[in-house]
């Protein structure tokens, strides 16, 4: 049995000075566990608890908590002296760029931000620089960001956006108060896996991009149907508009390359970050050279401003390069190594599900995972909504958590394997996901 009386504590005293007691709300769940150590696959918290860990920091350690790898690079740039100068282009940026562009094969160019949602919040902006358009699709279900145009419309509840429609749109389900009414007049929700719905968006609005995630994976992991990738691919070529892939979770988790080189897509600009740089604060925004060089442009009614004091910290720049290095290490082989440990992990699953008694589905892309209380793979948020059981979903994780098994207590939040988890940890999960299903 887990307790966490600190953890309470702690939270009760930062409320007294922060807003909720979590400087990111998004932390904030039921337990709410105030973590103070991670090394490798394990976390340790104020209580003197151990986890095996699959939330990952929203799935950002993808190489394990405190790398020594990733750690040796910053510590040689510490001891390098390589500080913020605020002037002038630097070595580490200048590498990183050279090595990300030749990791990502749709990428020729890029821009390093501190965070996924100033990324996306860059992509939004050349989007409507180059069309000469306002209208954005996203889609239900899909995180792209904190900032006005995309903060919406996530895990919403059926009285905001309604039942299932196609073709159609789904009503704005902001996130935040204080976004202004004309950015969600300008923001259009369709359901993802749905083409019927993005062409009839493309129809009646002058649309500058669609921002998707290419797979939904802050709802778990809802995979492309065949040709629908494809199919956006077609339609912002005939149509005019740009196709940005949202790679934040999925990129340099599921390849080196990127999703979009498993599906063999090339989106017209890309936004990544976690995995990037295992955990340290670093976004990219990326994509075709035509797009990017309105960073740039000579024109200044069409130059895009980009600007943040710490963008590309000698610090995290450091951690991504070594993160990419060792990605891309054939000594390390990090991807047959967490492809092995996720069938594992599946197979293990699929066996002790059925137990349950109750319908069950096992989503897994590589070291991303998620099971799902219904029958089915799903294909949109509605369908998730319609048909799995959130209730049983709450619990099982809860329980989980009590065992030593610790991923983000709130339904269908997406699990990660990390590069540091051993098949000993697998098992032990599966040995703890057993003793869980009896007791529900």
């Amino acid at each position: 049995m887990q307790e966490n009386e600190k953890s309470a504590a702690i939270l009760r005293e930062n409320a007294r000075w922060i807003p909720g007691g979590v400087v990111s709300l998004n932390r904030k769940s039921d337990p709410n566990i105030c973590f103070v150590k991670g090394n490798g696959s394990l976390v340790e918290d104020i209580d003197g608890n151990s986890y095996i860990d699959y939330q990952a920091g929203f799935a950002a350690s993808f190489l394990g908590h405190n790398d020594p790898d990733v750690n040796a690079a910053v510590l040689q740039t510490l001891q390098e002296q390589q500080v913020l100068m605020g002037a002038g282009p630097t070595l580490l940026e200048g590498e990183f760029a050279e090595l990300f562009c030749q990791s990502v094969p749709s990428v020729e160019s890029v821009q390093i931000t501190t965070t996924g949602s100033e990324a996306t919040y860059h992509a939004i902006r050349i989007a409507r620089a180059v069309t000469g358009r306002d209208h954005v699709i996203v889609m239900q279900g899909g995180y792209n960001g904190w900032h006005n145009d995309v903060a919406c419309n996530v895990i919403s509840q059926r009285a905001d956006v309604g039942s299932y429609q196609s073709p159609g749109e789904y009503p704005f389900d902001s996130l935040s108060a204080g976004v202004p009414k004309n950015h969600s007049d300008l923001v259009h929700i369709v359901n993802y896996n749905d083409l019927e719905s993005v062409l009839y968006v493309v129809q009646k609005y002058d649309v500058a991009c669609i921002l998707l995630e290419p797979i939904l994976q802050n709802i778990g992991i809802v995979k492309p149907k065949e040709g629908y990738l494809e199919g956006l691919r077609n339609m912002a070529d005939a149509h005019g508009f740009l196709l940005i892939f949202d790679e934040v979770k999925t990129g340099f988790r599921h390849a080196l390359g990127g999703y979009q080189s498993i599906c063999g897509i090339q989106p017209d600009l890309s936004t990544f970050g976690k995995a990037v740089a295992n955990g340290y604060p670093l976004g990219v925004i990326a994509g075709k050279k035509k797009y990017m060089d309105y960073f740039v442009d000579p024109d200044k009614s069409k130059r895009v401003m980009i600007a943040g004091t710490f963008n590309a910290f000698p610090l995290t720049t450091a951690a991504a390069i070594a993160t990419l290095k060792k990605l891309g290490s054939a000594e390390h082989r990090v991807y047959e190594h967490v492809e092995a440990l996720g069938a594992r992990l599946e197979q293990g699953y699929k066996e002790i599900f059925p137990k349950l008694g109750v319908p069950f589905y096992v989503a897994r892309q590589g070291s991303a995972f998620c099971t799902y209380f219904m029958d089915h793979a799903p294909v949109n948020f509605h369908d998730i909504l319609d048909n799995h059981n959130f209730e049983l979903d709450t619990q099982y994780r809860k329980k989980l958590i009590k065992e030593g098994i610790f991923n983000f207590p709130a339904p269908i939040k997406q699990g990660s394997i990390s590069f540091a988890h051993t098949e000993d940890d697998i098992d032990r999960t599966l040995e703890a996901t057993e003793r869980v299903i009896k007791s529900l």
